[in-house]
């Protein structure tokens, strides 16, 4: 009976000795690990060696750890310069492009009654005659409104009849200095006879299947890059930037080409 009891006992000390070690080992671990985080530095691992305590849930921790890692995978291989967030954002999922599979694409929405995209278009065409061949410059008009569709329906219709580039800043010029503005479909028809463009050319052009199809695309395209201003442009269906985000044109510009050599690096 005596030794029957001694057994149990036996088996309670030994665990008990097991469970003292094991937790020994443990607070020797952590005592040789917390030294490496530096102290007064903001930086993740030692926001989250802050919460490694006792209670902490790890699981917590490892997702947290996750989606800092996921952010900082986010930004692009820019200089500290700028700033994701801050000078750019990123359009999450990535969107497709109507670029080759090899090319990156830079798009501008704009719209050419917006003074702004007028100040910013100098900028683009003296920039587009430089392009590596690498990448791919496109034009998305944006569509939000009746005007806006109107004049996106003349930017196509000029696209369709082969003067896109010929006609593109006489447009501008057209709103923002002659102050014409082009509201009408008889006024843009009046206009594109400048341009050796007859009537029946125009109208045939102007209410095509294949000028509908892409204003459809380039509401779907505003949608999609979440448009809200113009002008805005986009960098390989990845990345949203603006002047007023960048910090004026010509910072833009620098912003656009960094971005551009980012996708180039594969980042």
């Amino acid at each position: 009976m005596t030794s029957g009891k001694l057994v149990p006992r036996a088996i309670t000390i030994a665990l008990a000795a097991i469970v003292l070690l094991v937790g020994w080992q443990l607070g020797s671990r952590w005592e040789t690990a917390e030294p490496v985080i530096s102290e007064g530095v903001a930086t993740p691992a030692n926001q989250l060696a802050s919460q490694l305590q006792v209670g902490t849930d790890f699981a917590e921790v490892a997702a947290q750890q996750e989606r800092i890692i996921l952010a900082q995978n986010d930004a692009a291989l820019t200089s500290d310069q700028f700033q994701l967030g801050a000078h750019y954002d990123r359009l999450s999922p990535v969107q497709p492009t109507s670029s080759n599979p090899d090319q990156i694409e830079v798009a501008e929405i704009f719209w050419y009654g917006c003074p702004h995209c007028y100040t910013f278009d100098p900028y683009l065409e003296s920039w587009k005659k430089n392009l590596p061949g690498n990448v791919n410059f496109v034009r998305i008009p944006a569509v939000w409104n009746p005007l806006l569709q109107l004049h996106a329906r003349a930017f196509y219709t000029a696209e369709a009849l082969g003067k896109s580039e010929e006609m593109h800043v006489p447009i501008f010029r057209e709103i923002h200095i002659n102050r014409n503005f082009l509201d009408t479909e008889q006024s843009l028809q009046t206009f594109f006879e400048q341009f050796d463009v007859n009537s029946e050319e125009f109208s045939n052009a102007f209410n095509s299947f294949s000028v509908h199809t892409k204003l459809q695309r380039a509401n779907e395209l505003s949608r999609r890059y979440r448009i809200s201003s113009v002008p805005t442009v986009i960098v390989n269906g990845k990345y949203s930037t603006s002047s007023t985000k960048a910090g004026g044109y010509e910072t833009l510009m620098d912003l656009i080409d960094e971005l551009i050599a980012s996708e180039a690096a594969g980042n």
